[in-house]
């Protein structure tokens, strides 16, 4: 299952690495902040192995897409959520977060308002009492 965030990079954690019986690994941390206008989230994702080196050529403040899985585990009975990024790229048009924002935003608003106006429409008019054809 591939899931995909677009946001404002507003941190990166330091990385940590270690050995295991498999060989060394390294991961890294990083916060995206959503573009929502009216209730941005904090996001913290994990960038593993080579994927490290990948986030080192972004700087904060810029506009991501991240590309992830997202993952549960047990332990002692209680439930861990990790969100691997397999893919890091600028996002579209990244000449800040201002013009990916309207971009969407609309895109998503507009939608469910053309949808919504011939639904209400109809309704109208069906239930119009001249129209109405009803016996009683």
């Amino acid at each position: 299952m591939a899931l995909e965030l677009v946001g404002k990079l507003i941190k990166v954690l330091p990385e940590v690495s270690g050995q295991s019986q498999k060989g060394p690994w390294s991961k890294q941390e990083f916060v995206i902040e959503t573009l929502d206008a009216s209730y941005p989230k904090k996001v913290c994702l994990t960038a593993w192995g080579d994927k490290v080196a990948d986030l080192k050529q972004f700087a904060d403040g810029d506009t991501l897409k991240a590309t992830f899985s997202a993952e549960s585990r047990e332990y002692n009975e209680r439930w861990y959520t990790e969100l691997r990024a397999f893919r890091i790229e600028l996002a579209e048009g990244d000449g800040g977060s201002a013009p990916a924002a309207p971009r969407s935003a609309p895109a998503q608003q507009a939608r469910p308002a053309q949808q919504s106006q011939p639904v209400a429409a109809s309704f109208n008019s069906a239930f119009d009492e001249e129209s109405n054809d009803l016996p009683f």
